[in-house]
């Protein structure tokens, strides 16, 4: 039975309005998660960072280069499959060693890449090992943590994507003239190492522990769509990954180039200016979780929708830098804010049995229909402007409110399976 059904009343509230806090255990947890996932962000930003200085180190093609990113992506989609199913059969820690390995050995390897084909394969299986990073961190946070607090324990670990992706704004542009897009490489295994210290040190939660010991262990896919209330469940949040996703890569792959034909800005000065959006969106993971575990799941997200939908339009219309480096940051908060909330809805809505499965196969689903919209916002701009491009995004938040209100259930303050 998942948690559908609870939703409908067969269920209790765990901890809803208990003083219960996190144990020493659970902020272990909570930082192991977190790094990886900053590993993560970390690694995927340098790399669109330094995809000009590898195509010219290797000799590249613009289609060479563009099929580093749209390769690593994909290899994050299979591997969090993958490592998403691995977890619910073998174990959280276990499961997320074994990606930490793999992302290292094949992230230090690009560091001695030749050529397109063999940095192409090391990036590949080095985003096979990142794919898991997302959906076995938040199934282990959550539970980990008590359920008053779920949302804000899995939004701290969205934050880590934050963290890296703020580092590598900020010390991408200072390294790369010095040490070389080699260098970066072995500068990204950095934040794998910590997090295999940290994750060396943690046992299995206990829910889960409880749930492999005392039961037989069914197929984690047909869990996601064990009955009609799960199947739309799965195609809910499958629909606010796919916007989320989309509208991240769509704005962030682009903003650099926006701001550098709309106000002239230097790689440098981009980088500032979307670093200021990435607080916003930082401020956004964290208010978020806040939110949902005070006002319920369901409310907050349609609250941050409505905002991305006011706040891309708003943002598209500025050519003030000053204006457009505040609106920036609001617009960051509203859109990618909605991330804080993915791991414990997932968490909230499937048994322990599938928790990391739902959480990697649905979020990676997402993540592959959100890697085309950079390819669709440069079409777009093509046809008519980068600004243009950047306003319609707005449309998408819209189909994430209806979904929200039609597909999503309120699970706030649920007990796990």
């Amino acid at each position: 039975m998942v948690a559908n059904a609870k939703a409908a009343g067969r269920s209790t509230p765990s901890n809803a309005g208990s003083d219960e806090r996190p144990s020493d255990y659970a902020w272990k947890a909570l930082a192991g998660s977190a790094i990886g996932y900053a590993m993560d962000g970390f690694d995927l930003l340098i790399l669109g960072f330094m995809l000009p200085a590898i195509g010219l180190g290797l000799h590249l093609t613009t289609q060479q280069s563009g099929a580093l990113v749209t390769w690593t992506l994909i290899g994050t989609v299979g591997g969090g499959i993958v490592f998403g199913a691995l977890s619910d059969r073998f174990g959280r820690i276990r499961v997320l060693t074994w990606t930490i390995v793999l992302f290292a050995l094949f992230t230090g390897l690009c560091a001695f890449a030749q050529g397109f084909w063999d940095l192409l394969a090391y990036r590949t299986i080095a985003g096979i090992g990142l794919g898991g990073e997302f959906g076995i961190g938040m199934a282990l946070a959550a539970e980990a943590w008590p359920a008053r607090l779920r949302a804000r324990s899995t939004s701290y670990v969205a934050l880590g994507w934050q963290a890296g992706v703020l580092a590598a704004s900020l010390l991408t542009p200072a390294l790369l003239p010095h040490i070389g897009w080699r260098g970066m490489f072995l500068v990204g295994v950095g934040p794998a190492l910590v997090a295999w210290f940290v994750r060396n040190r943690l046992h299995e939660p206990e829910v889960f522990v409880r749930a492999t010991s005392t039961t037989k262990k069914p197929n984690a896919f047909k869990l996601l769509i064990a009955d009609a209330r799960t199947a739309r469940t799965s195609l809910g949040v499958v629909i606010l990954c796919s916007v989320q996703n989309f509208g991240y890569y769509g704005i962030m792959i682009w903003l650099p180039t926006y701001l550098a034909r709309t106000l002239g800005f230097s790689l440098t000065k981009s980088g500032l200016w979307t670093s200021v959006t990435i607080v916003g969106m930082m401020v956004g993971v964290y208010l978020f979780g806040q939110l949902a575990d005070r006002i319920g799941r369901k409310p907050t997200f349609i609250l941050f929708q409505a905002g991305a939908v006011a706040m891309v339009i708003t943002y598209s219309q500025l050519v003030n830098p000053a204006v457009m480096l505040w609106a920036g940051a609001f617009m960051g908060m509203f859109v990618n804010g909605m991330i804080g909330g993915y791991g414990a809805l997932m968490a909230e809505a499937y048994p322990t049995a599938a928790r990391a499965t739902a959480q990697n196969v649905l979020f990676n689903l997402g993540r592959a229909v959100g890697g085309f919209g950079p390819i669709v916002v440069g079409g777009v701009a093509a046809a008519h402007s980068l600004q243009f491009a950047i306003a319609l995004l707005a449309s998408i938040y819209v189909v994430d409110i209806i979904a929200t209100i039609f597909l999503i259930p309120e699970l706030k303050g649920v007990e796990l399976e």
